[in-house]
């Protein structure tokens, strides 16, 4: 008997931005019934290609097979209709509106012509929940009151409420605990008996073993290998086609030998039950101390915890010998700490703000007199500091949301510059940011650690990691496994270090 053809085909996918080819090539099949995952170090092209099946960007070229037929998605909408769906890890649901409300967002039920948005609504709501195990969440309460697990089963409910055919799952275990996870891969079963294909991206080894069929590995935009059996090819092969890079990192010097004077920040048995055990840490002015692992290992829950903006379970985070209120980011801001998130455009800027605005929001005493803000104040201060970083355009005027993405992480920085910062936390700080963008802020990050701000970086990017960093902490599963100056490791170590007891 002749095999099934794919359910998905994407040939030659190509898609660039400027300044960098995300996609260079990219082939991809999918079919009916099975967990194919896709892998790649972040910057790999996994979120663009994604984004080219669910119809949110057009291919350069190249073309898409959807059940024997070539399609072109111009649209989600276009995606969906042909029964493909995308559960992107920042899940996109409206937080004012109900749960049933946001299952069924765009395709309401209907009699006789009229959306019927009641109790209809709430009744198919409750049986997809109820599929999907967890019936004990009501179609009527509002998303937003939500678990960050109740609502990815909400996105799921959604995305089954279409005749959906293929699913693409972008981190989904990210945010869940190893029940919520075991209720994932129950769903994740179901659906495939019943013949729905799943796209799975996860950094998690462990879970590629124990969900997918086939593997496809992502690297710089291309496809260096595809339909890899995903539960025998070993670890090690996986780790070595995720290796090595075309695009170039352009480093600056590290300083000869160790930072001198005594440590700012020491964090002390900090922990946060479930998120990460409790580790040590001490940085020097002028250092910077990275910290690797995969998506989960608690990385970037140690920024926000030694920020404040997470209470720990145990320990303390000393700045100059002095401890900090736990739990507490006017604390840590008044005691010199500054924080790049992850997220910048929607934990850091704002963006419909002017420059000078997204600059001066941490520092506002210094241009209020008597209940009066000193615009000129405020703007020339905010001009120095964006013109210290080279930010572009020099016109602190504009609003920020006009910038490229390594002018707003320019922006971040500059705030933090303005406040007087001693401690900068940096997590991915070149997240969306291009190729050549990136050594600039490289050269930023060096300089102003040579100038004496103590930098603790966390950055999915190992090469970015041992790149930058002079002293490196490897997480695996919330937990420090390894210490070491940077230049005493490489890219292959680190990633058998944070993949170490996957077999």
């Amino acid at each position: 008997m002749a095999p099934e053809p794919p359910l998905l085909t994407m040939s030659g996918i190509t898609k660039s931005f400027p300044g960098v080819r995300a996609l260079d090539g990219v082939d991809l099949d999918v079919l009916a019934g099975e967990v194919h995952c896709l892998l790649g170090q972040n910057g790999a092209g996994k979120s663009t290609l994604i984004k080219v099946l669910a119809g949110a960007h057009q291919p350069d070229d190249g073309t898409i097979g959807w059940r024997g037929e070539t399609v072109t998605l111009r649209s989600p909408i276009a995606a969906m209709r042909l029964g493909i769906a995308t559960i992107y890890q920042e899940l996109d649901l409206v937080e004012g509106l109900s749960v049933a409300e946001n299952v069924h967002l765009g395709h309401e039920p209907t009699a006789a012509g009229f959306v019927v948005r009641g109790k209809a609504a709430r009744a198919s709501t409750a049986a997809l929940l109820k599929r999907l195990g967890h019936p004990e969440i009501d179609p009527a309460r509002l998303v937003g009151e939500l678990s960050a697990a109740q609502q990815q089963i909400v996105s799921m409910a959604r995305a089954l409420s279409h005749d959906v055919r293929l699913i693409v799952m972008d981190e989904p275990s990210a945010a869940l605990d190893p029940d919520e996870v075991d209720n994932l891969f129950r769903i994740v079963g179901d659906l495939t008996a019943d013949g729905v294909a799943v796209v799975y991206i996860s950094h998690r080894l462990e879970e590629i073993r124990r969900i997918g069929d086939r593997v496809t590995v992502l690297k710089d935009g291309r496809a260096v290998a595809g339909g890899l059996p995903a539960k025998t090819t070993p670890t090690r092969d996986v780790v070595a086609l995720m290796t090595g890079r075309n695009v170039e990192y352009v480093f600056p010097d590290r300083p000869v030998g160790p930072p001198s004077g005594e440590p700012v920040l020491k964090v002390q048995g900090l922990a946060r039950d479930g998120e990460f055990a409790p580790l040590d840490l001490e940085l020097r002015p002028g250092e910077i101390v990275g910290l690797a692992g995969l998506v989960g290992s608690g990385r970037s829950e140690v920024l926000e915890t030694i920020y404040g903006a997470r209470k720990p379970t145990a320990g303390q985070v000393l700045v100059d010998g002095q401890p900090l209120k736990s739990g507490s980011v006017r604390a840590a801001v008044r005691a010199g700490l500054g924080l790049a998130p992850e997220e910048r455009k929607a934990q850091a800027l704002l963006m419909l703000e002017s420059v000078t605005r997204n600059v001066s929001v941490s520092s506002m005493s210094r241009f209020s007199r008597g209940g009066w803000l000193d615009r000129r104040a405020e703007s020339g201060a905010a001009r120095a500091a964006t013109r210290e970083l080279s930010l572009r355009p020099d016109n602190p005027d504009v609003p920020v949301r006009t910038l490229s993405g390594g002018n707003q992480q320019k922006a971040v920085l500059a705030r933090w510059l303005l406040r007087g910062c001693r401690v900068l936390l940096l997590d991915e700080p070149t997240r969306g940011v291009d190729v050549g963008a990136r050594a600039e802020l490289y050269a930023v990050i060096r300089r102003l650690a040579d100038e004496g701000l103590a930098v603790l970086l966390v950055s999915s990017e190992v090469p970015e990691v041992l790149g930058l960093a002079d002293r490196v902490l490897v997480l695996r599963e919330g937990r420090v496994v390894h210490t070491a100056p940077a230049r005493e490791l490489d890219e292959h170590r680190v990633l058998d270090l944070v993949m170490e007891g996957t077999s």
